[in-house]
């Protein structure tokens, strides 16, 4: 494992692993064959593996990555994209980062040449050469910790764009997939989600994250896909439940009850619009201006 500096306005690894360590097998059964945990792009007919698929294309699409030398995944999950990224889209070097070592275990397990995976903080990346395109899904919202002051907040986001801008060669693009709050103030949220599913992390805005791009990306195309991610919610969920007897027997009830209440809120989360689902196309500036 990577040598990290301590994150102090992001989730730190304990409580990154505190729930994507889980552990592999108890993910699987809900999540489904692509092994893919964020917001889905669905149609109308969709199962939830082509609607995973096709969010993954999409980002692959906005990132201009198809048939790119090198392209970086910033919090790869178990690897699907990675996946794709090389067997269908023709990528020649995948790089993925992530702070579960579980998940890190299962993309090497892949044995795919031509994937590398790296348990390692965005902070301390260091690319051997540039990247043509930086895809990431549902990592930022570990980017800040609650309680940082508006500017801290913006600050924190800002230094991960400018990394990206680093690492990528010019003209390059990014998608950003991320949760956001919706209609919905800070100090509302939910105290379940924050110190027992996902603690040390906080949501961004819309606003922030443009305040944060300013000069470095420029934002191309933004979607809100929240009645996407409640449907999403909605079939994880019930693919937790009719799985519930084999994961009481993997990880004991009090864990699977706590997924299931916050499944519950999520669905209800987006149904009401107090969470967005934000989908973001970036386009790297010759010129920063920060």
């Amino acid at each position: 494992m990577a040598t990290m500096k301590i994150n102090s306005r992001g989730a730190s690894l304990e409580a990154i692993q505190h729930h994507y360590d889980v552990g592999n097998d108890f993910y699987r059964p809900w999540l489904g064959d692509t092994y893919t945990y964020s917001c889905a792009l669905w149609e109308e007919d969709d199962t939830l593996e082509s609607a995973q698929l096709r969010k993954i294309d999409f980002h692959v699409a906005q990132a201009r990555a198809a048939h790119a030398e090198r392209v970086l995944d910033v919090g790869c999950g178990w690897g699907t994209t990675l996946k794709r990224l090389v067997e269908v889209h023709g990528v020649k070097h995948a790089v993925g980062l992530t702070l579960s070592q579980s998940q890190a275990d299962w993309v090497a397990s892949l044995a795919q040449p031509q994937i590398e995976v790296r348990v390692e903080n965005w902070l301390d990346h260091s690319p051997d050469a540039l990247y043509d395109a930086i895809i990431s899904i549902g990592a930022f919202e570990h980017f800040a910790k609650p309680g940082l002051s508006h500017t801290q907040k913006i600050e924190s986001y800002q230094t991960f764009f400018k990394s990206c801008r680093e690492w990528l060669r010019p003209d390059g693009w990014m998608s950003l997939q991320t949760i956001a709050y919706g209609n919905l103030r800070a100090e509302d949220k939910s105290r379940f989600i924050e110190n027992d599913i996902f603690p040390e992390s906080d949501l961004p805005t819309l606003a922030e994250i443009a305040l944060a791009c300013e000069g470095v990306f420029e934002i191309v195309a933004v979607r809100n896909d929240r009645k996407d991610y409640e449907r999403t919610s909605r079939v994880w969920l019930s693919r937790l439940k009719d799985n519930r007897a084999e994961l009481i027997d993997l990880v004991g009830e009090k864990t699977v009850t706590r997924y299931e209440r916050y499944l519950s809120l999520f669905l209800i989360g987006f149904h009401t619009g107090t969470m967005n689902l934000l989908r973001i196309t970036m386009h790297r500036y010759d010129q920063s201006r920060k």
